[in-house]
């Protein structure tokens, strides 16, 4: 028996080993980010390369599973790397201090992934993600909004041309056809997005909204989660 055994009695010994083989790539390590790369861990995927240049700060307490008081200022890939080698010590994560843009994904060699996990905010590099994925045939799987909503039960998995309501799904769609991405597999909310009360917050750099998102402890938590199955399900099928 080991630390994986209840999950290897679902998906049997084959599928665990191509877990165990793979090779994940979890852009932004936030409240989705970090859900899904942790459930990844615990699934029995074998190597991570989390990319995120932020710190952990206080506002990111209410949802994001690597913010504790005591991680408050680490870097977000030291606390996740740490905190995945000690659910599994023989797990290798690869961690890149890194603002992921298209300017600085020539520090990637997309090819060598089996997936690619798309949990940052910016078009910008979801777009740039996408194309990266599709020139190298790699899987990719992209998270949608998932600020301003309380019904954690209206995310479904679409591919991004099949998305309807959610905003950032509606620009994905018009940027993606203009630049020639036949296909992006996508989490997304039909939840009609809330207007949140103003906040003395800075705007994080390099984000496109006007105004700080609203968010809770149960709607990014859930995208994570169903990001990690669809990755699951998808590399234990090959």
């Amino acid at each position: 028996m080991d630390i994986f055994s209840r999950t290897g009695i679902l998906l049997g010994d084959e599928a665990m080993e191509k877990l165990k083989n793979a090779r994940v790539a979890v852009f932004g390590i936030g409240g989705v980010g970090g859900h899904a790369a942790e459930a990844l861990v615990r699934s029995g995927v074998g190597t991570l390369d989390l990319i995120d240049s932020d710190t952990v700060c206080e506002t990111n307490l209410n949802r994001q599973i690597i913010a504790t008081q005591s991680t408050i200022g680490r870097l977000k890939t030291e606390v996740a790397k740490e905190r995945f080698e000690d659910i599994n010590p023989d797990a290798v994560i690869n961690t890149y201090n890194v603002f992921y843009t298209d300017e600085t994904a020539g520090q990637f060699d997309f090819s060598q992934y089996d997936y690619i996990v798309d949990a940052i905010d910016t078009v910008a590099g979801k777009l740039s993600l996408a194309e990266k994925a599709q020139e190298a045939g790699v899987p990719i799987i992209s998270s949608m909004g998932a600020g301003n909503k309380l019904d954690p039960t209206r995310f479904e998995v679409a591919d991004i041309y099949k998305t309807s309501v959610c905003p950032l799904a509606k620009v994905m769609r018009r940027e993606c056809k203009k630049r020639g991405i036949k296909k992006l597999k996508c989490v997304y909310s039909k939840e009609e997005a809330i207007t949140p009360l103003p906040s003395d917050e800075e705007i994080p750099e390099g984000s496109s909204r006007r105004q700080i998102a609203g968010s809770t402890a149960f709607v990014p938590s859930v995208a994570g989660l169903i990001i990690a199955g669809e990755v699951i399900k998808d590399i234990i099928k090959r």
